[in-house]
């Protein structure tokens, strides 16, 4: 049997490859400040898992929240060292930060469940208690971008008034909104010019995490949020008015991000078609499977638009559709 020193070994070089992206895919990056506009809410609260112990055993442990109640569906099943091991699943783009974050969420996982396992046999219990997977299932985290052309000033008033009639704190608001957005931006293929959708799928465990750090690297885009209704608070300051923007060159940006308790065939943004189909699978994601949500459009404020450097420099993994 390999020594708990041999496999910590074996992590930290298999972990390096990733670091080493992850110190490229971090470093900073120039871009334009813009105001923008959030929608969101959800849960991560999950019910507790029981331990499970070869000579019986009993307790329990309960998983953390940021915000709302529910209860996670579905399972996994462990590996022989009693954690499951997943395999990321990444979509389309690329990675840059996503897949990153994606891949560091498993491989952290991975090296915990490896550091525990390797103390169980160093103190040579058989018989101690060891924590069984947890009965939550991996959770599918994805993220569509969309890049159209400033003329597409009735998405920004929808999205504005959605924020302003939404109730975000509970999952069946936060379902319409993830409706009434991707219908919104179905309605406007002609505008679609720039696009980027990705998935990949992490451990309950891990999922929250790194679903807030997805957030906070969209939001940190922003210069600041003039439209917000996040988890029932809502907040609208009126836009300052800024110099005229040219409808035909210059762009407006979407992102949706979610995370969902069931994996999410999205196929991809490289054409429109694959954009439309993405859009409608996302669209389709049903309240009881809807964990979490963001909606962030950018800019916000009267007359603001990006340059078509702006917006590639702000978000350089969109690409031509």
């Amino acid at each position: 049997m390999r020594s708990p020193y041999f496999l910590r070994r074996a992590f930290a070089w298999l972990a390096l490859p990733a670091l080493m992206i992850g110190l490229l895919v971090l470093a900073p990056q120039p871009s334009w400040a813009a105001s923008g506009g959030r929608i969101g809410g959800g849960s991560f609260r999950a019910a507790p898992s029981m331990p499970r112990s070869f000579s019986g055993g009993g307790g329990g442990m309960r998983g953390g929240g940021f915000g709302g109640g529910g209860g996670m569906r579905g399972g996994y099943r462990g590996g022989g060292i009693g954690f499951p091991f997943l395999i990321p699943i990444f979509g389309f783009g690329g990675g840059g930060l996503f897949g990153f974050l994606v891949l560091m969420a498993v491989v952290g996982l991975i090296g915990n469940a490896l550091r525990g396992a390797g103390a169980g046999m160093a103190q040579g219990g058989g018989s101690r208690p060891v924590m069984a997977p947890r009965s939550d299932g991996p959770v599918t985290i994805s993220q569509v971008q969309v890049g159209l052309l400033a003329s597409a000033r009735s998405l920004q008033d929808d999205l504005r008034k959605l924020a302003v009639s939404a109730d975000t704190s509970h999952s069946s608001g936060l379902q319409t909104v993830l409706q009434e957005t991707t219908l919104a931006l179905l309605r406007h293929p002609d505008l679609w010019v720039y696009a980027n959708a990705e998935v990949g799928q992490v451990p309950f465990a891990s999922a929250e995490a790194t679903f807030n750090r997805l957030s906070m690297a969209e939001r940190s885009k922003l210069d600041r949020e003039l439209t917000t209704n996040v988890a029932g608070r809502r907040f609208q300051e009126a836009p300052a008015a800024a110099g005229a923007s040219d409808a035909t060159s210059d762009f407006i940006a979407v992102t949706v991000l979610l995370a969902s308790r069931r994996p999410l065939p999205l196929k991809g943004a490289d054409t429109a078609d694959q954009l439309r189909q993405s859009l409608q699978v996302l669209g389709s994601v049903s309240a009881a499977d809807l964990i979490a949500l963001e909606v962030i459009w950018q800019p916000d404020g009267a007359g603001e638009a990006f340059s078509t450097e702006q917006l590639l420099t702000t978000y350089p993994d969109l690409r031509h559709v």
